[in-house]
Formats: structure tokens, sequence, C-alpha cells
């Protein structure tokens, strides 16, 4: 049902939801709050801490119009609570003048307190009316453009009255696990009366969404076995005489690793081997060793990496460890001519290994032998990617290398078409990377620490989760870049993010790693794969924002050189839950510990869900919900398989919502 039969949305309003990609009723009961407001729980302005984000119940006094030759396009209010009066600032968003009229508001947002001065920072608001409806736990919803939380929230409430909700997990299996209706678990989500209905609605929503991807995932998946079409001619010699190229032992994970490779390649069934590992493990070696198997026994090999950066990082490496072969490189950068010689060549058998972004997925792009397949950082590839890969040769070996350690029980549950190998250990000469918490006391000491490493020759990373300023509750790295240049003027910096063109990511990239800037500061795309062995120092902003997965990734940045390295953690909420989760990344450097401790403490919510995983789970976006869910959904997917349980309805809809599972990523 179009949204605009609902009461109260034109076509004009229905214009603000295409924005949010919101064109029908059940894209509206899906699109999930980011938080909720206790509204018993309001702050006052005394009491909040620098960076923590609160509601606040203010009376607007004053609005200042946009200043002419203002970039930002600041808007700054001035509020009053209890005789204090402080400045409300809204950065790009010069239509908000329009809707601040002096009054009652509650504002959410972000406090900086510094130089004696309160102030909020983009704050979402909206005016306390008289027999006001904002009691108990009330959704805040992502917002864009001049939508309202109260037209968004109406405009809920109406979808959910008109909407139908229809179980895909079969009847019986409801009746069996005493499953409540869909229909009240989304009433549970956008309207909840306790958190603990919020929480039960939103585990029964999770499994729903679970259920539905994994019965995909096997149905895709099935359960067969390809039998070996060629043979490899590679004796165990050769291999380990290949192994001396490098500069350093392999360790026990590593050789565990290449025997398990060398056992599948020259056994009678085909290999599709999931390889994960810590940071700094030694997983590219493994996967070069793998690669040079195919090689000396006269195949192709390719190597597909996720970014122009790791591609191009990874193609110098190929060149320096296989000299007497012939390395390709195709990108998505690549000049056409460039594109069409290496395909020639390729296609004539004249590259023997093809190093390349998602370019070496298309169509035209052909093997004379391909018989190797490494695709690094697998979370960042689709099953269907990977199938197209597997296309390009006769039954190909696949080898896919995750730096994201997942535990085991996850691994199995996503992973159930491959063989999984770990590598649990490290390489002997990597540094442990000192870790603090800096409290905003101690900030102008780190800046001045930074300027000190600077001055000395090394580099630094300084890294937030967002592109621009739009929500207020977390630093914006356009915002943070600016502030950096202005306190320390004498310290080279440079910007990147994820809205970059792909080419320029990687100028910016190779001008920090040739030490034309000092200091990098950038969204969490520098998380996997960038190697600076001179970069020392990362600090991470509103850091108990990020899952302690992520927060390892960034922190294997540091640390690669001689050097001693240091991660400098900024906490903006200084809740329990942070301090819990934080202190257990400050206490080991064992990436699948971590992970486990961020499952315990997070739930899959966080650890699988979309703000990590990309758009496979879009429709449990902003949930929170436990493991527990996706293992339920999965013990429920195994029995209706195995009963063929509504089997054919099953199938219809699991491959109508994931036939391409194209944008499957796990992080």
């Amino acid at each position: 049902m179009n949204i605009t039969a609902l009461r109260g949305i034109n076509e004009k309003r229905a214009k603000e939801f295409a924005k949010l990609n919101i064109g029908d009723t059940r894209a509206l009961v899906q699109y999930f709050p980011r938080t909720y407001l206790d509204m018993t729980n309001r702050a006052s302005i005394f009491d909040v801490c620098h960076n923590e984000t609160a509601l606040l119940a203010c009376r607007l006094v004053s609005v200042e119009p946009v200043r002419r030759y203002d970039k930002r396009r600041t808007i700054r209010a001035w509020l009053e609570q209890d005789g204090v009066t402080f400045p409300a600032v809204w950065f790009h968003m010069p239509y908000l003048a329009q809707r601040l009229r002096p009054g009652d508001y509650l504002f959410y947002g972000r406090v900086q307190n510094r130089y004696g001065q309160a102030s909020l920072v983009n704050p979402s608001f909206e005016p306390i009316e008289k027999n006001n409806y904002l009691k108990g736990l009330v959704p805040v919803y992502p917002l864009r453009g001049g939508l309202t939380q109260r037209v968004v929230r109406d405009a809920v409430r109406a979808a959910l009255a008109e909407e139908t909700f229809v179980s895909v997990i079969p009847a019986e299996l409801q009746k069996k696990y005493a499953l409540f209706p869909l229909r009240q678990a989304y009433y549970g989500v956008h309207m909840p009366k306790s958190q603990e209905e919020l929480r039960e609605s939103s585990e029964r929503i999770a499994l729903e969404e679970y259920f539905t991807l994994l019965a995909a995932f096997r149905l895709i998946k099935g359960d067969r076995q390809e039998a070996r079409i060629r043979r490899y001619r590679v004796s165990e010699r050769d291999v380990a005489a290949f192994e001396r190229r490098f500069p350093f032992t392999f360790t026990p994970g590593q050789q565990a690793a290449v025997r398990a490779i060398y056992d599948n390649l020259t056994g009678p069934v085909r290999m599709n081997r999931l390889l994960q590992g810590d940071v700094g493990s030694g997983k590219t070696a493994v996967a070069l060793t793998g690669i040079y198997m195919a090689l000396k026994s006269g195949f192709q090999a390719a190597y597909l990496s996720p970014t122009e950066v790791l591609a191009a990082q990874n193609f110098a490496l190929l060149q320096k460890i296989f000299p007497e072969y012939r390395i390709g490189y195709l990108a998505g950068g690549s000049s056409s001519g460039e594109k069409r010689a290496v395909k020639e060549a390729l296609a004539a058998g004249e590259i023997d290994v093809l190093c390349g972004t998602h370019a070496v997925l298309q169509g035209d792009v052909r093997f004379c032998d391909l018989a190797f397949c490494v695709c690094d950082e697998q979370h960042r590839f689709g099953v269907a990617q990977r199938n197209i890969l597997s296309e390009k040769g006769d039954a190909p070996d696949i080898l896919v290398m995750s730096a994201t350690p997942i535990p085991r029980t996850l691994s199995l549950v996503f992973y159930g078409d491959l063989d999984v190998t770990t590598i649990p250990d490290k390489p002997l000469d990597r540094q442990p990377v000192s870790t603090s918490v800096i409290p905003e006391r101690r900030y102008d000491d780190m800046l001045a620490y930074v300027r000190e490493q600077v001055r000395g020759g090394r580099q630094a990373y300084f890294v937030c989760a967002k592109i621009e300023d739009d929500e207020g509750d977390t630093t914006s790295v356009t915002e943070l870049f600016e502030e950096l240049r202005g306190r320390l003027p004498e310290v080279r910096f440079a910007l990147l993010h994820g809205k970059m063109k792909e080419r320029e990511k990687g100028a910016v990239m190779e001008a920090f790693k040739r030490g034309e800037y000092d200091c990098l500061v950038s969204t969490t795309v520098i998380e996997v794969g960038v190697d600076v062995p001179n970069a020392t120092i990362m600090i991470i902003y509103n850091a108990e924002r990020f899952g302690l997965s992520q927060l390892h990734q960034l922190r294997g940045r540091v640390g690669r050189g001689s050097e001693k390295s240091y991660c400098f953690l900024l906490i903006g909420s200084d809740s329990e839950g942070a301090r819990e989760r934080l202190a257990a990344f400050k206490g080991t450097t064992d990436g699948f510990v971590l992970a486990q401790r961020d499952l315990e403490l997070r739930g899959g919510g966080d650890f699988l869900g979309t703000r990590q995983s990309g758009k496979f789970l879009n429709d449990i976006k902003n949930l929170r919900y436990s493991t527990d869910s996706i293992f339920t959904a999965k013990r429920l997917v195994d029995e209706a398989f195995e009963r063929r349980l509504e089997f054919e309805r099953i199938q219809k809809v699991a491959m109508g919502k994931y036939e391409s599972l194209r944008d499957v990523v796990l992080n």
C-alpha cells in the first residue's frame, strides 16, 4: 500500500519519505527507531559531561540568522534551563530555522562543555505541548529533510493499522515454540510499553528475518560436494622451498593452514575454504602459498580485493613474491586501454595471476585456465559474487579470507558451505599496542603528544564514525578535520572517507604512506588492509559506538613497524556498558577473545547487524536482539527443511527476498 493512502501524507510529504527509501506501508513499519527516549530520565545541563548525549527540557529563547559567509550554514539558537542560558548549534541544516520558534522543547543530542560553556550540537528536538503525548518510552527515528519525529511516528502508527503481517515460519513450528504474532511484535517495537516488551518484540522480528535469510542460504548452498576436476602437480618439497621466499618463518598456525590447503588441493574434492585469523596472523602468506601451488601446476590464479587501495598493495606484493610469473592488475580505476590489454592477455593465458577489485567479476573477464581463487577480506564480498568468480573457471578451488575473527558458533551458521581454517597465533616480531581510554581533561595532553610524535617523524590516525554532522550524537569526520587543522596548524592533515571516489582514496592513502601527510583523519574505511609501518598512533573518537571486533581492526592498523605504538580511545558516553566493553578491549589483544566477548555483551543485533553488515539484514536495522535469535532461527530452519514443512512457501518467500545475496557481508 502506497504511503500516500495514509492520512496526512500528501505528495510533497511522500517525497520527503522517499529520501528515506520509504514508499509503502511495508517499508514504513520496517523503519525501526534508532533509539528511545525515556521520558522519566530528563537531564539537567549542570549534570551532563562533555560529549555525552542527553535529553533536556528547555525553553528556546531566540534564534540567530545564518551568517551570509558561513560555509557550514550554522544555525545558533539560545536555550534556557533553570536560569542558565546556553547555545544549540546545527551545521548544514539551514531549513531548521523555519521550524524553530520561541517556546518549550525537548532537545536530544550531544553536549559539548568546553572553556566553561555548555552547548548542544545538532540535537533533535520537538515542542512540548499541553497534554503532551510524549510519555514512557518514545521512539526516535533517523530523519532527513523536512520530516519531524511526530510526522514519522503518526505515519508509522497509521501504517501498522493497515499492514498485514504473515510469518514465513511454518504454523506448526510457531505453535510448537510459542512464537507470538508478528503484528504484536511490530507494535511492541514502535510503541513499547516497557523495556521487556521492546526486547521480546525485537527478538521476534529478528527471528523472522534470520529464518528467511538462513533458509535462502540453505537453498542456495545445498549439501553437495563437488569432485575435483584438475590434478595439482606440486610436491611438499616445492611448497617448503616456496615458504623460504618470505623473510620470516611460518608460525605453527600458518604451517597447519598450508597443510590443510595442500591436502585439499591434492585430494578428491574441490576446495571451498574460509581462512580466518587475527590481525597480523599471516593469512596473506598462506594465501600466496596456495597460489603458488596452482602456478607450479601450470594453472592460473585470481586474487580479489575489496578496494583499489588494497588491490594495489596486493599487486605490488604479488610482483615481489612471484618475479618469475606474469601478474596482471584490473580495477575500476584502470584506463580503458589498460583494461582491454589485461583482458586480452588473460584470455590468451599470458597472465598467470590476475589481481584486482570487483572489476574482475565483470562478464567480459575470461581466464584461460583458472584453478585457484583468493577473496581477500571475505566480509566485503557476497555469496553470489563468490559464485561469479567460481564460474570463470571449471570448478576452481576457492580460498576466502577474513581478518575479522568470528566466533565458531556463528561461523558454522553463516559459513556452513565452507571448511573453516583458523590461524590462532601471530608472528613473534609483532609488538603489542598499548591501549588507553583518554578522559576529556587529558584531551589537550593527547594532542600535544601527537604533535611531539609528528615532530619526531611518526604518523597518526584520527578515526570517527560519521562523514557529516547530521544527527549530532557522534563526532563527524569533516567536523573533526576542520577542528584539528585549527588546533594543530603545524601538522599536515589529510581527510579520507567512504564517499570519496576510489581514485581519490587511493591517492590520499599513497600520499600518507609516502609521508606527505602527518595525520590521517578518516572514517572506518581504513580498518582493513591499510599498511603504513610508520603510523604509531591510533585515536578513535566515540569509541563506545564501535564493536570490539571493529575496534580491534582499527587498532591493528598501528604496531606494524619497529616503533612502539599506541591506541587512544575517546568516549562520548561514559555508561556502565561502555566502560565494561572498553575494559575488555584494553585487557586483551586476542581478536577471537574480543569477538566472543563482543557477542556476549552486545548480542547479534550489533555484531551482525546492518551497521556492520551491509544491506542483507536491512529489515532489522536498529533492532537490538541476542544471538539466541540466530541460533533459534537455524534450529527452526533445520527442522522445517528436514520435515518439509510448508517447503514451497518457504522457498518462494526466502528466494524472492534473498535470491542474489549480492550484498551479504559479515563484519
